[in-house]
């Protein structure tokens, strides 16, 4: 891996991310290519600077001309832009070696580096003990038509506090970048704030991007 290009999220700049280019040097696509290796770009993050995540899927993959299936492509520039409130912007190196190396510019969705994702069948995530300040809980996200997403908070040992159970909860289907979680109608959170909770999210083909209290 090389050039991790870490930087913080503008949005949450306690997470630091990087975009490291992945050399597999032991390929080879194009048989008339002087030289062997093919890469992409990968996805890491951090909260401290010294203990990172990786991720072993590709991020970014090459493109579909052959140029892009030689050593040293795909290799992330430093820096990513917010080109509008749905869109983050990324930009990245092909064609090395040939006349036509360029720049090319990917988007992604807001926050939309991962996600807890669910597919038809019904998934179900619990966080680890948590605490929060502000008043409601905003959620990135993303369903079928036929998908959703409800919410919970519990004590810390994972029992539900009453009102605000999955039962309780919305049931929360569309695509928002922003959206306040409502239980009974209502967003309210206040009084449990600075406490020790846990959430429980359960999805059906649905993604879950990001989430904060705010």
């Amino acid at each position: 891996m090389y050039t991790n290009c870490i930087r913080p999220y503008e949005r949450a700049p306690h997470l630091l991310i990087g975009t490291p280019a992945r050399l597999v040097g032991q390929r080879k696509k194009i048989a008339e290519h002087m030289d062997s290796g093919v890469s992409d770009a990968m996805l890491i993050c951090s909260r401290d600077g010294l203990r990172f995540k990786r991720w072993q899927e590709a991020f970014i993959r090459p493109e579909t001309d052959f140029e892009s299936w030689t050593d040293r492509n795909t290799y992330p520039a430093w820096g990513m832009l917010q080109t509008s409130p749905e869109e983050i912007s990324l930009y990245w190196c092909e064609h090395n070696g040939y006349p036509s190396l360029r720049l090319r510019r990917g988007t992604i969705r807001t926050d939309g580096f991962v996600s807890v994702h669910a597919g038809c069948r019904v998934g179900e995530a619990l966080t680890r003990p948590i605490t929060f300040t502000g008043a409601g809980l905003t959620v990135n996200y993303t369903t079928s038509a036929a998908g959703s997403i409800r919410f919970e908070l519990c004590a810390p040992d994972g029992a539900p506090i009453p009102g605000l159970t999955l039962k309780d909860s919305e049931i929360l289907f569309g695509n928002e970048i922003e959206h306040t979680v409502s239980w009974q109608g209502k967003t309210d959170l206040q009084r449990h704030a600075d406490k020790p909770l846990r959430l429980r999210i359960r999805l059906q083909d649905a993604d879950l991007y990001s989430l904060r209290f705010s």
